[in-house]
């Protein structure tokens, strides 16, 4: 599907095949098309070009209404004359269901979402996490095929949003439906996706699942939003078996498994995810029949945040992020403190090579 606004495309040929029952993810920054992208499954804008099929039947040109596509956005977009009940039963009654068979259904997932206690009140007398849960019921009422959700948690505070993905990923698993959500938040998107594609510019630049994103990146792009990484850019200046040796600019040879298959001369990105480096006061032992990547070092920078610390370590030219994290009591580790001479290594496989371009 393709989406224009005036001179801006905000999706550009996107194809998207998603499973019944996935619970799939467009995550991308603020401006990407990811909004856009949703907007049109919901049938809320129209594609330029391209069609939208749900399960093999052509809705492309069916208004929101008569989709069995729901959404859910933000601001949660409650009633708010109206009582909790009464919000989540509006859509079976404009449907003019049965009175006994719509309070089996509001009844059966007031309790679902753990809110049954809560039936009569007003959605001003209710919290933020209960009001999403209410948005999510009254969309899920009615069993649609497919339910969208535009940033639901992006209001709540982080202790929330963590409860919040509990309970996402537990509704989602009790009812089966299709669920595709947008986020800006990666950390959302590994937790609860079964598969993301990752957008930039309109365009999908990876779509897999969640360890596949985060351990083999297939841009840059990808490699820098998705977490922290190291980037050391250079070129390949030799060639032995599955690993090849980077000559980078202001930092020493770096020897990386060549899983790109890449020639002398050619020039690449290594990614190195912080908590794939080590840093100690003493050289690490050899391992046999492996030759690990050992860069003298100087700490410049520490951050002590509980479950691990976080070094920024200076050698040759570079700045290096490494994530130590605190497996054992903190005390009974060695201290590194700053401007300490250290080093910092990793094994050749733990970096990711992205082809420059």
């Amino acid at each position: 599907m393709t989406k224009r606004f005036g001179a801006l495309t905000a999706v550009d040929d996107v194809t998207l095949s998603i499973a019944k029952g996935e619970f799939f993810s467009l995550l991308g920054p603020s401006g990407c098309g990811k909004t856009t992208l949703l907007r049109m499954l919901g049938g809320f804008e129209r594609p330029d070009s391209g069609r939208i099929y749900l399960e093999g039947k052509d809705i492309t040109d069916l208004p929101p209404n008569q989709r069995r596509v729901h959404t859910v956005f933000q601001n949660y977009a409650l009633f708010p004359t109206m009582t909790i009940w009464d919000n989540i039963a509006f859509s079976l009654k404009l449907a003019k269901m049965p009175k006994a068979e719509i309070e089996e259904k509001v009844d059966a997932i007031l309790e679902m979402i753990q809110m049954t206690d809560h039936a009569w009140k007003y959605p001003n007398q209710l919290s933020g996490g209960q009001k999403q849960r209410v948005a999510i019921a009254r969309a899920l009422v009615d069993r649609p095929q497919v339910l969208l959700l535009d940033e639901p948690l992006a209001a709540l505070d982080l202790k929330l949003r963590q409860h919040m993905l509990i309970e996402l990923d537990t509704i989602h698993d009790q009812v089966g439906i299709t669920f595709m959500y947008v986020t800006h938040d990666q950390g959302e998107a590994m937790s609860l996706s079964d598969r993301i594609a990752v957008i930039n510019r309109g365009h999908v630049e990876q779509l897999d699942g969640p360890a596949k994103i985060y351990e083999a990146p297939a841009s840059r792009f990808v490699a820098s939003f998705i977490g922290d990484t190291n980037f050391f850019s250079g070129e390949i200046v030799a060639v032995e078996g599955d690993y090849c040796t980077i000559q980078c600019e202001g930092f020493p040879a770096i020897r990386a498994f060549n899983d790109k298959n890449l020639a002398v001369g050619q020039r690449v990105d290594l990614s190195v995810r912080p908590e794939k480096i080590r840093v100690t006061l003493n050289p690490p032992l050899p391992e046999k029949g492996a030759t690990i990547n050992v860069f003298p070092s100087t700490v410049q920078e520490i951050v002590y945040q509980g479950v691990y610390t976080k070094y920024w370590i200076t050698s040759g030219d570079r700045r290096v992020a490494i994530l130590k994290p605190h497996s054992r009591f903190l005390l009974d580790q060695e201290s590194i403190t700053w401007n300490d001479k250290v080093y910092m290594w990793w094994h050749p496989d733990d970096g990711y090579m992205v082809e420059s371009k």
